[in-house]
């Protein structure tokens, strides 16, 4: 390979969680990002799951496995039985 040479990368393919209303894997991602917390959040906001429901499982996974983890916090809470 020559330098400065970069081969294309091929885009992710697209993949559909929910085939009734069109919701892909990004969308409920993207949802998730955006602070979606909740299935039932995630259907109000994308459709997912609002027909059939067999995608409810795979839909839930994905919007937990998209959710940012949990930052600790900077510096420790005290609690009002630590202080003084």
């Amino acid at each position: 390979m020559a330098v400065g040479h970069f081969e294309p990368v091929a885009p992710a393919p697209t993949v559909y969680v929910c085939i009734c209303n069109g919701v892909t894997e990004r969308q409920i991602r993207e949802a998730a990002t955006a602070g979606c917390t909740t299935v039932a959040e995630l259907t109000m906001r994308t459709g997912a799951g609002a027909n059939c429901g067999s995608c409810l499982d795979m839909a839930t996974d994905v919007l937990h496995a998209a959710q940012p983890a949990p930052r600790e916090p900077l510096l420790p809470i005290l609690t009002l039985s630590h202080a003084a």
